[in-house]
């Protein structure tokens, strides 16, 4: 926008600067010609005059020597015809075009004392001329060659002396014209930085009151408006927070209740109505710790994009550290719930050299431990595969398996809350671990990635900005388990 705003104000600015100089270099030319023709008129005239004289006594001699003195002054040539005679000084050529229709019209007692305007480029020579007589006889007719060189080098020079000004000129509108798109656009571009911040984050901080009355009057509109929705968003991930953790409370007693009544069933079909009931009782619990899991994911996630946008305050960065060993460390725990469902955990070897990726362990740890636990779910004996690998600018946790994997409209909906494709609905689950993952990744700087795996399958994508320095020096190696 910036750039768009600018080029419109420099191309107006170069127009104006554009017009100004051709309105000057146009009177400069005008004043020029102007000046130059009312001295040759001068001297045409004076010329003529001497040319009658000489008509009337018959005496050329001192014609000819003012013509010479003319003509070795200014190094203009003239010819004068007067008493069937053709007087020529200044090696002008009688018989150039130019000069024979001058004396054909003269003869006509037609004059011809403008010029055509000076130009800085071209040939400088042109002709004036003027009959003299009396007034129902053309006596004679005096042709002068009027040489615009001298004109011409002034005009060169205004011409040089506008160029600059113009240059000057045109940086300093321009110099102008970016300072003026600054001071409009400044707040416009914080404005859509902190539309951006409080989408992502929930919050922003409050805009300064810079740029002009309007855009000033909406830097306060928004900051008031940021903040109410700001709070708005606090009190309900609060409230959702604490009611999940309130709901702990009943939720457990009535548990105990339950175990206390089972201890007085007596037949299997009251037993059998009890196991249902504990099995809706542990989804319940098992969707209130997934919403408490999300509610600190997103907690975090703000806090990440916090860091990133530069906001003050004790939001330290991660650590690089190297995610190979914890995922290590997920693939032996989640063992146990693999050989139950018949899947085939991999471990591919580590990166040499190893790399670091910018983010906490512990959340890590939960985001490797919810894509193993899903791959194992969804994907009943299939072999799920942990991979670490550096790629183009990033550091890439792979979690892949040779499943039935998700079709391309599945995955986008995927790491929405709550969302369950209809193929699992048998399958227990609370549609919460995705979003809780991309959460978690986000808040420390990476992505959730979720693709096709080769042949068949899905593949879960952790991607963090590679660091600047990416190999862990004395790291400890590894190989392939299953």
């Amino acid at each position: 926008m910036r750039l768009r705003v600018l080029g419109v104000l420099s191309v107006l600015c170069l127009v104006v600067v554009f017009l100004i100089s051709g309105t000057i270099l146009g009177s400069a030319s005008r004043e020029l010609t102007q000046e130059l023709q009312i001295n040759r008129a001068a001297s045409l005239n004076r010329l003529a005059q001497v040319a009658f004289d000489a008509n009337g006594d018959g005496d050329t001699a001192r014609l000819q020597r003012e013509m010479d003195t003319y003509s070795g002054l200014y190094g203009e040539g003239i010819v004068v015809r007067v008493q069937q005679q053709t007087l020529a000084s200044g090696g002008l050529d009688v018989d150039r075009g130019d000069v024979q229709n001058a004396l054909s019209l003269a003869r006509l007692n037609v004059s011809g004392t403008s010029l055509e305007p000076v130009e800085p480029f071209g040939s400088g020579s042109r002709v004036i001329f003027r009959p003299f007589g009396s007034a129902s006889q053309v006596l004679g007719a005096v042709v002068l060659d009027v040489h615009a060189d001298a004109a011409q080098q002034k005009l060169r020079e205004r011409w040089l002396a506008v160029g600059l000004a113009a240059l000057a000129l045109a940086a300093f509108l321009l110099v102008g014209a970016a300072r003026v798109t600054g001071w409009v656009l400044r707040p416009v571009l914080r404005l859509d930085s902190a539309v951006h911040e409080l989408e992502t984050s929930g919050r922003t901080e409050r805009l300064p009151e810079q740029g002009p009355p309007e855009l000033r009057q909406l830097s306060r509109s928004f900051t008031a408006m940021a903040a109410t929705v700001s709070a708005s968003m606090a009190a309900q991930r609060q409230l959702i927070a604490d009611t999940s953790h309130q709901l702990r409370n009943p939720v457990g007693a009535l548990r105990l209740r339950l175990d206390l009544l089972q201890l007085e069933l007596k037949t299997a079909r009251e037993h059998d109505a009890a196991e249902r009931a504990m099995a809706e009782l542990d989804r319940v619990e098992e969707i209130l710790d997934g919403v408490l899991k999300l509610a600190a994911a997103e907690h975090r996630a703000s806090e990440g994009y916090l860091r990133a946008a530069g906001s003050p305050g004790d939001l330290s960065p991660a650590d690089p550290v190297d995610p190979f060993p914890i995922l290590e460390g997920e693939i032996e725990r989640a063992a146990p719930l693999a050989e139950q469902a018949g899947c085939r955990l991999v471990l591919a070897p580590p990166p040499q050299p190893p790399v670091l990726a910018p983010c906490h362990p512990a959340e890590l740890a939960q985001m490797a431990g919810e894509l193993l636990n899903n791959a194992i779910k969804y994907a009943p004996g299939a072999t799920v595969t942990a991979a670490v690998r550096p790629e183009a600018g990033a550091v890439v946790v792979d979690i892949y398996d040779d499943g039935p994997g998700l079709s391309a409209s599945e995955r986008a909906s995927a790491a929405t809350r709550f969302w369950r494709s209809p193929r699992h609905s048998s399958v227990p689950g609370t549609g919460l671990g995705m979003t809780i993952v991309g959460e978690l990744a986000a808040a420390n700087g990476g992505r959730l990635v979720l693709a096709e795996a080769a042949p068949h399958g899905l593949s879960a994508r952790i991607e963090f900005p590679a660091p600047a320095d990416r190999v862990t020096p004395g790291a400890p190696q590894g190989g392939a388990r299953a």
